[in-house]
Parts: structure tokens; sequence; C-alpha cells
């Protein structure tokens, strides 16, 4: 099987699909309909990635699941298809950030930090298309959370 590329590998999400980086008008509004279409490109491009590379993992598992007589080929094989399953897992919770950030678009809020309603600002968003939170709020719930794990 092919050696998958990493996301270093592609270089931002904007290069991996073909995009450049949105630049705004003079005065331009924040999260105009030119910028919404901007990110709805973007997501949507995202998405249909993420939904062929899970086709391809299912045939992959289909194919190569046969019986191999030696165990250690078993053994490697098997820890294969948990890795490539465990990283599909984590697209498809990826998938359903990707839908809510699309009803967001079509809501009018996206955008906007969900705990603060500031503008989370075109470069984070272009980086994290998915991010909910500015990056001083993101910041404050991981040490937030960091610290209740400690006093456990």
């Amino acid at each position: 099987m092919p050696r998958k590329k990493t996301q270093k590998e592609y270089g931002s999400l904007l290069e991996q699909f073909g995009m450049k980086p949105y630049k705004p008008k003079a005065r331009e509004k924040y999260m105009s309909k030119p910028q919404l279409n901007h990110f709805r490109k973007l997501l949507k491009a995202w998405k249909q990635q993420l939904e062929i590379e899970a086709e391809e993992t299912v045939k992959h598992l289909k194919t190569d699941s046969n019986n191999l007589a030696d165990p250690n080929d078993r053994a490697t094989q098997e820890s294969e298809f948990g890795l490539e399953l465990r990283t599909r897992d984590r697209e498809r919770k990826l998938l359903r950030k990707i839908q809510v950030s699309l009803l967001k678009i079509d809501e009018g809020t996206f955008g906007y930090c969900e705990e603060t309603g500031e503008e989370i600002g075109l470069k984070r968003l272009e980086a994290r298309p998915v991010a909910t939170y500015t990056l001083e709020a993101q910041e404050r719930r991981e040490i937030t959370e960091k610290q209740f794990k400690d006093t456990r």
C-alpha cells in the first residue's frame, strides 16, 4: 500500500486545495459574503477529501484483509488496520465539526468565538476552519482542562 502523505507534506489546507489566503478589501466587514464563500469552499473541499480517504480505507480493509499464515504478519496487519481505523475515527469526528461549521456559515454565526463572541480571525480560521474559539479563549480552556486533570 502506498504511504499516505502527512499534513506537513501537504502544507496548509489552503495550499492542499490550491486556494490562496483571503485578502479582505479595505473596510470589508468581517465575515462578509465573499469571506463566507471562501470558507465554505475550503470546508467543502476538506470534507470531500476526508470522505474519499474513508472510502479508500474501506476498500483497503476489504481487499487486504486476507488470512495470513504467519502470526507475525497477521499481527502487523491487524496493528496497521487498527491504526487506520483510529485515524478514520478522528476524521469522522472532524467531519462532524466541518458539518457544524458549514451550518454556522448558513446561520451567520461562523467566525465568532463561542465563549466571548469576538472575531476568531481570518488567519486562524484559514489554519483551522473548524475553530470555535479565539486563540486566547482556546488557550484558557486548555489551561483550565490541564489544571482539572492535574487535580484528579
